[in-house]
């Protein structure tokens, strides 16, 4: 599993998805499908999980147990979508839907990063051209290196521990007090909780049109949604589910389950369009999410760009109040 997912990668995710997904809805049996996509993989990282994918298939195991023990390969999601398809006959229709998430987190991802980059640049140039009058005067080139180093090396660090931590596959600890840190964040915190009930509703629709009960939906759903706080809140519902009572008055008590989820799962659990309600669920909060991550990707360099004025504007006047300080303590 690497460190840091690339929109590359997840470029490269889509696309296998979609070899599969376009296979298999031309009637190409899933084992040869798969043999086909490992012969040119849409990247080399997939040569090894694939090959051991088709070892597991080659047992007896179905695609979904097979994928699960290629650890770090494929996250609670896919499987989640993966056994879903299985079960239904209908893979080639998860597969595509994986294939679109993937496609449209790599889009979003390359938009933040494209933002970024003009940022970027100008904090370099901030950074390495505020202490250079300084250099000018006292030719103290160690000065200049400690000055904008000492700058630039934090920023290195803090980016790279960002990079690492926002990525998905992390631990079920690190991911909770991932989510409690950025819950309060504007924007961000509700884009991240809305991508968690999307994944969640996705994943619950395939299941239920699989067939599978709602007993073992819900917590598969729960599991592949990424949010440890809805997984705990679904964990919590196992007593209740076995006794029979239905989801729609457990998300009732549930906060951390907006108002609108509710009603809409509740009336689609009463009026028999529960797959209905699934699917506006899972549009409604994936373009949700993708709005507000959009909005976090354009403020967020307005901020920096703010925060660079401010530090311009401190070195400026530093520099100038300590040059006329040297001149009247000369003229002294």
């Amino acid at each position: 599993m690497p460190w840091i997912i690339t929109p590359g990668q997840l470029v490269r995710q889509a696309e296998f998805y979609h070899q599969l997904a376009a296979m298999m809805a031309a009637g190409i049996p899933v084992v040869q499908a798969l043999q086909q996509t490992a012969k040119a993989p849409p990247g080399p990282g997939f040569r090894r999980p694939l090959q051991a994918l088709l070892g597991g298939l080659g047992q007896g195991m179905t695609f979904a147990e097979a994928a699960s023990q290629v650890a770090g390969w494929l996250p609670a999601f896919d499987l989640a979508l993966v056994k879903a398809g299985e079960e239904s006959g209908r893979l080639d229709a998860s597969c595509r839907l994986l294939s679109e998430y993937y496609q449209s987190r790599a889009q979003l991802t390359r938009q933040v990063l494209s933002d970024l980059a003009y940022p970027v640049v100008i904090v370099h140039a901030a950074v390495l051209l505020a202490p250079f009058p300084q250099l000018f005067l006292s030719g103290n080139v160690g000065a200049y290196a400690r000055q904008t180093l000492g700058v630039l090396l934090p920023f290195y660090a803090v980016g790279l521990f960002l990079a690492i931590a926002v990525q998905g596959r992390r631990g079920e600890r690190w991911r909770a007090l991932l989510e409690a840190v950025l819950h309060p964040v504007p924007m961000l915190g509700k884009a991240r909780r809305f991508l968690g009930l999307a994944r969640l509703s996705a994943a619950l629709g395939a299941l239920l049109n699989a067939g599978v009960s709602i007993l073992t939906s819900w917590p598969m759903a729960a599991a592949s949604s990424g949010s440890p706080a809805l997984w705990r809140a679904v964990r919590g519902w196992e007593p209740e589910l076995q006794k029979g009572t239905p989801p729609g008055d457990l998300l009732v008590r549930a906060p951390v389950f907006p108002e609108l989820f509710t009603n809409l799962y509740r009336t689609g659990e009463i009026s028999g369009t529960l797959e209905d309600a699934l699917r506006r669920l899972h549009t409604y909060y994936q373009d949700e999410a993708t709005r507000r991550l959009r909005a976090f990707a354009t403020w967020l360099p307005r901020l920096i760009y703010f925060g660079i004025l401010i530090y311009l504007a401190f070195r400026i006047v530093g520099f100038w109040a300590g040059y006329y300080e040297g001149i009247l303590n000369m003229d002294l």
